[in-house]
């Protein structure tokens, strides 16, 4: 990552110990706001982002722009490096103000951008060839640093400046006629559209922003659009919030504050994010709030919601902040003179709730301490593609650095791996979770379907198993079997009580497997040569820094705790497992196990 801060340096940002750095806080806001609005300027936070963005600016001086011989596959760096140029160039208080080697270097920037844009007016990305919804992306830096350009414009950089509009204006071609991909793509390229029409108006970009609009924005009650994902979600936000200010669509933000809100349910105390509900790539990730920063900041300014306001204090406490946000934000503050002003309202809410998510099958707890997450809600049939949630985590729990990366459940029931819920039923301070696995046999052809060569339909089986060439369709199913898992969940005060069911045919192996945080400290398990624990009976412990999470009482009927992943994953040597410390409960049906996490 460029421009990595230390420690030191980041709470030298922190402390603002920045007195002979730069001019008085009077002079320092006045030199900002021409509208009588001094006061209001929150002249700190524009200190630490003025000079986190000249470090970035010296890290992108010291360095050449592309890799000899290699060809660019990923534009949004090189346009991040125009946008953290642009801003320090244009700023009077930045050591960089009307610099000649960064006018230089965002000479030569640009120059490259235009070099590799196609005659539609796209750039690749990656695996994405001429792409619409990609270049919109890289228009999110491009027409702000073209905004904070022309706030002095300054005579020296008009060359400069003729060459951005170049840029957009060719992309803008490719805005009014590209398609998209996914469903955010068609709020980012709105976005592009907006922000283009403001700088160079013209009735076609609004008129292309209204035919993606007329499909509607979808949200449901949870507050989630329909990838339900962290990453996305902000990325929406972003793209609303630009709409509903230049163009004066303020109804745009009422879909805003449903989905910051429900992120502030998905919030832990560290700046993580629940994603386990995600239908998109981070499922499996893990990834911070601070994506969400200039989204919270607007709408607490905007709105003077306490909520919200809470939600950048957390961020702006968090490390990431110096190192993801700061130097790379400036020029949007320039361009949105609203973000510049401090925020109304303080951040006080009350952090001890239990919220459920029913659309998404999804519970979220927060018992002083205690955070806790519940999940059932993935798509049926459970396939692992893009698009679709498919997270065998039901349970997620942490106190402090102690963390329950994620509880999971499998039984060697024909090798269909992890338990999958069919959703979740609350019934008061009860959670119950349930799935109905079927395991089916196949009687020979009739004799109308058979062929000589025996050369039939490759085709799925139809519990979804495997595939062969057996023409399935043709066939009779027999001996079914059915496997049915009950798990129950009683939260009290931040602890929970757990009730295991598995029941079908007998002497099938059952593991409860549990994931803890890498590094942490188990004790009363017993350690295989594997490194892998089985709690056998008792109370065992997890503990790193100052809290410790107990959980029992176990049990350990086999040790077999491979292949839990199913058919799909370890026939071709994959696996979920992620890395963490793990310990295992194991039984065989009919399986019957209560347990406590506290």
């Amino acid at each position: 990552m460029m421009n990595q801060m230390s420690r030191g340096e980041f709470l030298r940002l922190s402390g603002l110990t920045l007195a002979g750095a730069l001019v008085s806080d009077l002079a320092f806001a006045n030199d900002f706001i021409s509208n009588n609005n001094a006061g209001k300027e929150d002249i700190q936070l524009m200190k630490k982002l003025i000079l986190s963005n000249d470090g970035k600016v010296k890290t992108i001086l010291s360095k050449p722009l592309t890799e000899p011989g290699i060809r660019i596959s990923n534009f949004r760096p090189l346009a991040n490096a125009i946008t953290v140029m642009s801003a320090s160039i244009s700023n009077s208080k930045s050591e960089f103000y009307k610099s000649k080697p960064v006018a230089e270097k965002l000479n030569e920037a640009i120059d490259v951008m235009l070099r590799e844009q196609y005659s539609d007016g796209t750039l690749d990305a990656g695996g994405n060839r001429q792409s619409p919804p990609d270049t919109a992306f890289v228009l999110e830096y491009i027409c702000p640093a073209l905004v904070v350009l022309n706030l002095d414009k300054q005579k020296d950089l008009a060359e400069l400046r003729d060459k951005l509009k170049k840029f957009i204006l060719n992309a803008g071609e490719a805005m009014i006629t590209g398609g998209v991909h996914t469903p955010n793509h068609r709020w980012v390229i709105s976005a592009a559209l907006a922000n283009i029409n403001s700088l160079f108006p013209d009735p076609r970009y609004v008129q292309r922003i209204d035919q993606w609009l007329a499909e509607g924005i979808y949200i449901n009650d949870d507050g989630h659009y329909s990838e339900r994902s962290g990453i996305y979600s902000a990325v929406i936000d972003k793209a609303l919030i630009t709409m509903s200010q230049l163009l004066n669509r303020p109804q745009l933000l009422d879909i805003v504050n449903k989905n910051l809100t429900t992120y502030f349910y998905y919030t832990e105390p560290n700046g993580d994010l629940v994603t386990v509900d995600s239908k998109r790539q981070d499922q499996f990730m893990n990834i911070k709030v601070n994506k969400f920063y200039l989204q919270y900041r607007y709408m607490a300014i905007h709105t003077k919601n306490p909520m919200y306001a809470y939600m950048v204090n957390v961020i702006e406490g968090l490390p990431e902040f110096a190192t993801d946000i700061l130097p790379d934000s400036l020029c949007f503050f320039m361009e949105n003179e609203e973000l510049r002003k401090e925020i109304p309202v303080e951040g006080k809410v009350a952090n001890d709730f239990e919220k459920f998510f029913a659309f998404s099958n999804l519970a979220r707890i927060r018992r002083g301490k205690a955070s806790i997450t519940l999940f059932g809600g993935n798509d049926k049939p459970l396939q692992i593609v893009s698009g679709r949630s498919s997270n065998p985590n039901f349970l997620m729990y942490r106190k402090g650095d102690s963390v329950l990366k994620y509880m999971r459940l499998s039984t060697s029931f024909f090798r269909m791996g992890y338990f999958s819920s069919d959703g979740i039923v609350k019934e008061g301070n009860k959670y119950i979770l349930k799935e109905t696995k079927e395991g089916d046999y196949y009687q020979p052809l009739a004799a109308e379907f058979r062929k000589a060569d025996g050369d039939y339909k490759l085709s799925p089986s139809p519990d979804g198993r495997f595939w062969n060439k057996m023409d399935f369709e043709s066939r009779t199913i027999s001996n079914v079997k059915k496997q049915i898992t009950v798990i129950e969940v009683v939260e009290n005060n931040g602890a929970l009580d757990i009730d295991f069911k598995v029941d079908g045919p007998p002497n099938v192996e059952v593991t409860i497997e549990m994931c803890f945080k890498e590094g942490s400290n188990i004790t009363g398990a017993t350690a295989d040569d594997k490194k892998n624990y089985f709690l056998k009976s008792g109370i065992g412990q997890v503990s790193a820094g100052a809290e410790s999470i107990q959980f029992g009482s176990g049990k350990c009927e086999h040790l077999n705790v491979d292949n839990l992943d199913s058919e799909e994953y370890t026939y071709h040597q994959g696996t979920l497992r992620t890395s963490g410390e793990h310990v295992y409960i194991t039984g065989f049906t009919p399986f019957r196990h209560k347990m406590t996490i506290s």
